[in-house]
């Protein structure tokens, strides 16, 4: 009686096993406490800093944002509810980019697959990805999202951060000579004139500049929009954010690099400040700039900034932003080393860095969570594409 006692309950721990073995892979808690369908975990070779992707590659980090786009739920709106009629779902709010849990995540998805079409013709899903972006970015649904932008409540809605994304995107549209692409352009058009007047209207009034690793912090976003004037032929918003970015941080010196990151930081503060102000500078006047601002670097010296920094935990949503900084670091300092002259020992370390920052950031884009599939991808592709380069 006993060994068939022993027996039965061996079976039966097997069978618990295996059944764990076949649910466990196929689900994952979201960062709505909810648990559904796992993503799948992508395991490929990744791309040395600088090299083309592979089909595989393209096809991979396009799978992320096509799945992500028009994924509803979870969502975090940012919307200020005045009344009862103001209660809406996100794809009512938002009928172009209401999907990768924030509209700013699924704008930067929008931006990367259309640099992924530009980039890579041809590519096995170029018709999946163009039939999506057609869907989401209808004249129609781009007037739904000028609208939200309208309503006196939303008048600081993602500044600036979702506004550079934006314009970012534009910016990736204005020059190509596609058919979808010009439509796509056009359809951008009214959105964009209001983020430039309000860009233009809230600059004078930013008394100081915001220093965070998060996504309000200002000189990411005045270097993307700069990016964007200089495309446009906008002399007015390039003069006034050269000026800013001047008043701002033209008088920086020793900044305290032992102090980043923060725990949940996927901006370097410091490094998106030399970055924009690059972009500012002449070469000369930059590198004279950039000494002070980091002295130590001419030693060799980079501290903190210069070490790849581990993720504990992807499934944490806001611990998995050190993915994204690892992406951030490396792709501020390739523009850096870009101004830089070529012998020159600060850009010699800050390119080997940016190729240890890239090897560590990309370890994390295919994680199979949700927390970091719906936007890592696309800060991999803003540095292994060498976007913001002159």
């Amino acid at each position: 009686m006993k060994l068939r006692n022993r027996v039965s309950q061996l079976k039966f721990a097997l069978a618990l096993m295996w059944v764990l073995l076949i649910w466990l892979p196929h689900t994952r808690t979201t960062v709505s406490g909810q648990e559904s369908e796992a993503d799948e975990v992508v395991v490929m070779k990744m791309p040395k800093l600088g090299e083309a992707l592979t089909a595989k590659q393209v096809e991979s980090f396009a799978r992320l944002a096509l799945k992500n786009i028009q994924t509803e739920y979870p969502n975090k709106p940012g919307n200020v509810v005045v009344d009862a009629d103001s209660v809406r779902t996100p794809q009512e709010m938002h009928p172009a980019f209401y999907g990768c849990f924030d509209w700013h995540s699924s704008v930067h998805g929008h931006w990367m697959l259309i640099r992924l079409l530009r980039l890579y013709p041809n590519q096995n899903l170029e018709s999946e990805i163009r039939e999506k972006l057609n869907q989401n970015l209808s004249a129609e649904n781009l007037a739904g999202e000028l609208q939200y932008f309208e309503e006196k409540q939303h008048k600081a809605f993602e500044r600036t951060y979702g506004w550079a994304w934006y314009l970012r995107m534009v910016d990736e549209l204005e020059d190509w000579d596609d058919e979808d692409g010009k439509r796509w352009r056009e359809n951008l058009r009214g959105l964009e004139e209001l983020l430039v007047k309000r860009t233009l209207d809230y600059l004078p009034k930013l008394s100081f500049p915001i220093r965070t690793g998060l996504h309000g912090d200002t000189g990411f976003a005045l270097a993307q929009i700069l990016d964007y004037a200089r495309k446009l032929n906008n002399a007015e918003l390039e003069s006034l954010i050269v000026k800013r970015s001047r008043d701002y941080y033209l008088k920086d010196v020793k900044y305290p690099t032992m102090y980043e990151p923060s725990g949940q930081d996927f901006f370097s503060s410091c490094l998106n400040e030399a970055d924009l102000m690059r972009r500012v500078l002449p070469p000369q006047e930059f590198s004279e700039w950039f000494d002070k601002f980091l002295p130590a670097l001419k030693d060799g010296e980079g501290g903190n900034l210069v070490i790849p920094v581990e993720v504990s935990d992807t499934k944490d949503g806001y611990i998995v932003h050190l993915a994204g900084l690892n992406l951030n670091r490396g792709w501020c300092m390739q523009g850096i080393a870009s101004c830089l002259p070529v012998d020159d020992s600060r850009g010699v370390l800050l390119k080997r860095s940016a190729a240890d920052h890239a090897l560590m950031g990309y370890k994390y884009v295919f994680s199979g969570n949700y927390e970091g599939d719906h936007w890592l991808a696309t800060f991999a592709i803003y540095l292994q594409t060498n976007v913001a380069k002159k």
